[in-house]
């Protein structure tokens, strides 16, 4: 089996993990607190595993260079965009096709990862990649009802342009970090994860920080008093993280954000199995095409 294969599934499990925390922390915090956390709480995690790395096992730390340093940065700023578009989406009353739009990102990252790093997929790994997407957005549109009329306005309609821009930043993000990673050449995926993590977690904790001290202080100050929640969502997110950024550093992006799908089966034989939640078809339907496409992903590769 492919390293990067258990590496994507135990970061999508730690994303599904980091998601319900910030849920539970969002109802204290308000929506850029609970976003901030992510990246302010996770920073210290990311500098401590790298220590762990260079200290506790020997690598050498990488040499940054501009390729680097651009890259990471235009990849932070893309990742903080991406999430805030994603969370305005939930301010329409028709956010549901949007939302579902949003999930397009493992196509829009091999498009992107086509034009920014010349990486091509196999035909039959873009069919998988089509299939798990198609599966992500019947989830999405499992608990709404959507008619023929109601869907075609909405599909041009402004929380579909959001949510299409919201994956095409997560996308560039993906894309950018991997870019970033690469460039640094050595000494090993493992350390040229954790610098590009570590550089990249930074400058999104100074970018929000700045941000918040001069439009939203109150919210600056509330991500510190709750501190005992926000430093779980910084431990998991930057596990989470690093599980990315390592896998993104081994195998095309394309390819590990359309395993990383796979957070959703999860989430499906949860409510099923553990909660004993009702399944709609849509949900059963959608996690199937999933499924199939993480198969044929795999073998067509």
């Amino acid at each position: 089996m492919s390293l990067w294969i258990p590496i994507t599934i135990f970061a999508a499990f730690c994303q599904n993990l980091r998601s319900a925390l910030q849920k539970h922390l969002k109802g204290k915090l308000g929506t850029t607190g609970a976003t901030f956390v992510r990246f302010g709480y996770g920073f210290p995690f990311a500098l401590i595993y790298l220590a762990v790395l260079h200290f506790g096992l020997g690598y050498a730390l990488p040499e940054a260079n501009g390729t680097f340093l651009i890259a990471g940065a235009l990849g932070g700023v893309a990742q903080i965009l991406a999430t805030f578009l994603l969370v305005h989406l939930f301010s329409f009353s028709n956010f549901v096709v949007g939302t579902a739009y949003s999930k397009t990102e493992p196509v829009q990252a091999a498009i992107f990862g086509l034009v920014l790093l010349g990486e091509t997929i196999t035909p039959a790994a873009g069919i998988a990649i089509v299939i798990g997407v198609g599966g992500v957005v019947l989830i999405s549109l499992s608990g709404a009802r959507v008619g023929p009329s109601a869907l075609l306005s909405a599909l041009t309609g402004r929380p579909a342009l959001i949510g299409l821009a919201s994956a095409a930043f997560f996308g560039i993000s993906a894309v950018c970090y991997r870019a970033a990673s690469l460039s640094l050449g050595g000494p090993n995926f493992m350390m040229q994860a954790a610098a590009t993590l570590a550089f990249v977690t930074l400058f999104q904790t100074a970018a929000m920080v700045g941000w918040m001290a001069w439009r939203e202080p109150d919210q600056l100050k509330a991500s510190f008093v709750h501190w005992r929640s926000a430093i779980w969502v910084g431990l998991v997110g930057i596990a989470g993280s690093a599980g990315w950024f390592t896998a993104m550093t081994l195998e095309k992006v394309a390819y590990v954000r359309a395993l990383g799908q796979i957070e959703l089966v999860f989430t499906f034989l949860a409510s099923w199995l553990v909660f004993r939640e009702t399944v709609r078809p849509r949900e059963a339907l959608g996690t199937v095409l999933i499924a199939s496409g993480i198969v044929l992903l795999l073998l067509g590769r």
